[in-house]
């Protein structure tokens, strides 16, 4: 019986038990790059998302964040998120945010025109930032 990878198998594959040999040796240390993938992927993973919803919003209402503004929104959700809340109101600069913290993402954005005629509920934290 011919043997792949130190196990007998009952058959020949169609290449060849060679195309199952394991190949010999690894990219050298200085090819790989300098940051390690769990590195980029907890940094991605912690940073604040946008849903399609809030990406919209910010679009029609003409409404843009800095990179203080995008701090001030991060730090308010870790903060929240210390807190155990869920569903964070953040009140900044005549702007509303709904944030679902867990998932680390913005709902809807509101300006100052729609925060006058909307009631906003389902939240159980706000922020002023």
């Amino acid at each position: 019986m011919p043997e792949i990878n130190g196990f007998s198998v009952p058959f020949v594959p169609a290449g060849g038990s060679q195309v199952f040999k394991p190949t010999t040796g690894f990219p050298s240390e200085n090819k790989l790059p300098s940051t390690k993938f769990n590195e980029i992927f907890e940094k991605e993973l912690n940073n604040l998302k946008f849903s399609g919803h809030a990406k919209t919003r910010l679009e029609s209402r003409d409404l843009s964040l800095s990179n203080a503004e995008m701090q001030k929104l991060e730090s308010a959700v870790s903060k929240a998120e210390k807190k155990g809340a869920n569903d964070l109101l953040v009140l900044m600069d005549e702007r509303a945010f709904i944030i679902n913290v867990p998932n680390n993402t913005v709902i809807t954005v509101m300006d100052k025109n729609k925060l006058q005629e909307n009631v906003i509920t389902n939240i159980d934290s706000a922020i002023f930032a």
